[in-house]
């Protein structure tokens, strides 16, 4: 069972997100939140697999809370409840340490299979959420599309220093998928599916599993 920490200061979207996450069966809401700073309080309490956070509350936002909790809980992954407008958070975002983005209008399956990701070890960002994170850092009008393309060309060209098989693994993190569902696709073992992954990440330069799945998506490697 997931036991997951939701905070976001509107009731009814607590609610929706609740019974979204009870229909998998797999998943328990075990604390709430109205609030950051007590999303943070409720983290150390509860110490939960995933906290979900929205990214605007009162008190303390999302993302500093998101800081917050990762650093004072490190076993509890983070994603961040996001709408189409909050483009200029995502680069804080991932800053700080969260490992998913996911849409609050957005497919309810992708709430709970991006759930099942962070708390596996692995990043989530759905194909629309990837394109609108690729969007955010690139910028808008002409010289954001022209930065888009320069990444694009960039992360293809870091891609392509990769071996086949680092590829392979590169694509099935920017799908979302976790460390043992990687070693059942691939069929390899997990020690070896976390050597590939750990390989990936250095010969990117990046820091962790949602910074490759952005060079995985800027570079082709899934469907967006």
């Amino acid at each position: 069972m997931i036991r997951v920490l939701l905070a976001d200061d509107e009731a009814m979207v607590r609610a929706g997100v609740r019974a979204i996450l009870a229909s998998d069966g797999g998943t328990e809401v075990v604390a709430e939140a109205g609030d950051g700073r007590e999303a943070v309080e409720l983290a150390r309490a509860h110490r939960p697999d995933v906290a979900l956070l929205d990214v605007r509350m009162p008190r303390l936002d999302g993302l500093a809370a998101a800081e917050q909790i990762v650093q004072a809980v490190p076993g509890t992954a983070v994603a961040m409840l996001t709408t189409f407008s909050e483009q200029d958070y995502v680069a804080r975002a991932l800053g700080g340490g969260a490992t998913g983005f996911l849409l609050k209008s957005g497919d309810p399956y992708e709430l709970i299979a991006g759930v099942r990701a962070v708390a596996g070890g692995g990043a989530f960002l759905s194909p629309k959420v990837a394109r609108y994170v690729i969007d955010g850092l690139a910028g808008g009008g002409e010289a954001g599309g022209a930065r888009r393309l320069a990444r694009e060309a960039a992360a293809r060209a870091r891609v392509q220093e990769l071996s086949p098989r680092e590829r392979e693994v590169l694509g099935l993190v920017g799908a979302g998928l976790s460390t043992p569902e990687i070693a059942a696709r691939l069929h390899l073992v997990e020690g070896t599916v976390k050597a590939y992954v750990s390989a990936v990440l250095d010969r990117l330069g990046v820091r962790n599993r949602v910074q490759a799945a952005i060079v995985a998506y800027e570079a082709g490697l899934v469907e967006s």
